[in-house]
């Protein structure tokens, strides 16, 4: 926890702990982050810190940026844990200072470290079989494989099918009845594969190439007005990615890191009752991206590193609309960055310069934009342990507008200005080891912070729920507190006691004009108060544990108003593990209840959430 940005972490060992079924659920305990479900266990889920927008999130895949030209946002929910050992959010960007240029190019940053072969000197392969199933007519095998091909070498393969109908029962708060309907059309059928190549060479060398493939056939159900949420509409994802990583160390304080992606997603739409001449609407989008990344740093005096990052990034989008612009993005990134420790403090700080230009087919491209980013960190101890830690930081970011914000047929706005934040946050960090018996260790972060975003990038509804006008919003402001508290006890009989507590504040108000009706609102989507809670007691073989997450009230637009009010909500999720010997083998058991009260709730209007639900799993490892 003690780190120059702050950041969260959670670990393969602690998904369970957490009922934790995609990226998305791993992702909902941590404080300042505001997940938009939809609903259903194929539903979109993307993830906003700090009320920033999902599209200043990045996400990156064993260290290469899984990116979405058309709309910038990321669903996390269609990613699996059955293959990842950790998640890391980052506010701000990494610590490491020999990153990507793209690790410095957004808001906050979610790492996602897939697992990485390791044998025993006797093993040449391990095999990991999984099954969950469970409410919604879930069915959802796995298998990972890893095999040692020499000292060096390793290759790791792995598979997830997930299958279900997605029907749950669910009630409308909006009449006040306690009438019960059934969630249709959110049924899932997908795959995800990966393949990928290992080599290392001791602490000097690593290199990975990787195939990864995901499909999914899928229901979009739709909003439910008056317990009426019939809808047909279909969507259809093919996604296929081939990224490598390079890394290469010296002994006199010289790395490299050179990393590579192609990558071509397919997306059809489908609407059998859009009210056009033939009832049907039929869009189908293949967007393709290559990118290369070279970064090196350099240790000039132990206490003082320097590191140079460029990207560059060729994208482009096709669909079978009429008139459409055919856009291609070219973007290049440049870096440079430093890392200075000195007593009691460590300095760090980066420029940013972003070079974005557009060829279109059809109609006139956006201007080219070139912009540089400032980012300053620094912490302080003022003691030389170093239980106790201050820290802060300043970061200039910009978000340019997608293709869809500019280029989509129905709702493109070409005029459109990229949106530009400074953030600023100033915190501290305590953690304290026991030796004692009843607590094993303390970690307590307090972190406030003060978000300016001008030219907000917003979509306002039209003449109805499929046309929006894509404007920007003057300018937002952001203020909150981050608290987050984490602890573990000495139990009897050789137990341990787990507790973990995430707490957020975030006032996120519309000043762009004083005479406005919108003035000093909250913005849509945006509770103030989130209080995440975990707890726990586990041994060797046994875990039991408890969820709890509260959510504040919101509003779905911008007029804080009582018709555009959305309740707030407490729901909790209860699991237990147990490890047994299966055929001579480790296997683990899980039991999950998920929304273990049946509370009525929902993250967006008209989209309710699953009641009481049940999950159970066993995982073999050979």
């Amino acid at each position: 926890v003690q780190t120059i940005i702050p950041f969260q972490q959670i670990n393969a060992a602690d998904f369970k702990r957490y009922s934790a079924f995609s990226v998305a659920d791993a992702l909902r305990n941590f404080s300042g982050v505001n997940i938009k479900d939809y609903g259903g266990i194929g539903g979109l889920k993307t993830v906003s810190v700090r009320s920033l927008g999902a599209n200043n999130t990045a996400v990156l895949y064993d260290g290469v940026q899984i990116s979405d030209a058309q709309n910038g946002q990321i669903d996390l929910g269609k990613y699996s844990l059955d293959n990842v050992q950790q998640i890391t959010l980052y506010n701000g960007q990494p610590n490491d200072i020999l990153q990507t240029a793209r690790a410095y190019a957004s808001a906050s940053v979610i790492v996602i470290k897939s697992i990485v072969p390791s044998f025993t000197a006797d093993q040449t392969y391990k095999i990991q079989a999984g099954f969950k199933s469970g409410s919604f007519g879930l069915v959802n095998p796995s298998l990972l494989v890893q095999q040692r091909v020499s000292e060096r070498w390793s290759v790791t393969a792995n598979a997830n099918w997930k299958k279900a109908n997605g029907e749950y029962k669910f009630k409308d708060k909006q009449d006040g009845s306690d009438t019960l309907a059934v969630r249709r059309n959110s049924d899932i059928n997908s795959i995800q594969t990966e393949a990928a190549v290992y080599y290392s060479d001791a602490d000097s060398t690593d290199f990975n190439l990787r195939i990864n493939y995901y499909g999914s056939q899928r229901g979009l159900p739709g909003a439910v007005i008056a317990y009426n949420s019939n809808t047909r509409e279909r969507l259809w994802n093919q996604d296929l990615i081939i990224q490598s990583r390079y890394f290469k160390k010296w002994l006199n304080g010289l790395s490299l890191l050179f990393s590579g992606k192609t990558s071509r997603s397919y997306l059809r739409y489908v609407d059998p009752d859009y009210l056009n001449d033939v009832h049907l609407e039929d869009d189908r989008y293949t967007q393709r991206e290559v990118y290369v990344s070279a970064a090196v740093s350099y240790r000039i005096v132990p206490a003082f590193t320097v590191a140079y990052a460029t990207d560059l990034a060729v994208a482009d989008l096709s669909t079978n609309q009429y008139n459409y612009a055919y856009p291609v993005r070219y973007t290049r990134l440049n870096v440079l960055s430093a890392n200075y420790k000195s007593g009691k403090f460590n300095f760090a700080g980066n420029i940013l310069n972003t070079h974005i230009s557009e060829n279109v087919s059809v109609g006139v491209a956006t201007e080219t934009r070139s912009v540089y980013s400032p980012t300053i960190m620094v912490t302080f101890k003022p003691f030389y342990i170093s239980n106790l830690q201050f820290r802060a930081f300043y970061k200039d970011i910009f978000r340019n507008p997608t293709f869809n914000d500019l280029y989509y047929t129905r709702i493109g706005n070409r005029n459109l200005k990229p949106e530009y934040t400074k953030q600023f946050d100033a915190g501290s960090t305590y953690i304290k080891a026991f030796n004692n018996n009843l607590f094993d260790f303390v970690t307590l972060t307090v972190d406030g912070y003060y978000n300016k975003v001008i030219d907000k990038i917003i979509a306002i509804p039209n003449k109805d729920l499929f046309t929006w006008s894509i404007q920007n919003l003057g300018r937002v402001d952001i203020l909150g507190v981050d608290v987050a508290l984490k602890t573990q006890l000495n139990l009897p009989r050789q137990y341990k006691g787990a507790l973990s507590v995430n707490y957020t504040y975030q006032s996120a108000s519309d000043v762009t004009d004083i005479t406005s009706s919108v003035y000093k609102n909250q913005i849509p989507y945006t509770p103030k108060n989130t209080l995440a809670v975990n707890a726990g007691i586990f041994n060797k073989r046994f875990g039991l544990y408890y969820n709890h997450i509260w959510s504040s009230s919101r509003y779905y637009l911008g007029e804080n108003i009582p018709s555009n009010y959305v309740p707030g909500f407490f729901v909790s999720d209860a699991s237990g593990t147990y490890e047994i010997l299966l055929l001579n083998h480790a296997a683990m058991l899980s039991l999950e209840i998920n929304n273990l009260f049946n509370t009525s709730y929902a993250y967006i209007r008209s989209f309710p959430m699953p009641g009481r639900s049940y999950r159970l799993s066993i995982q073999i490892s050979i």
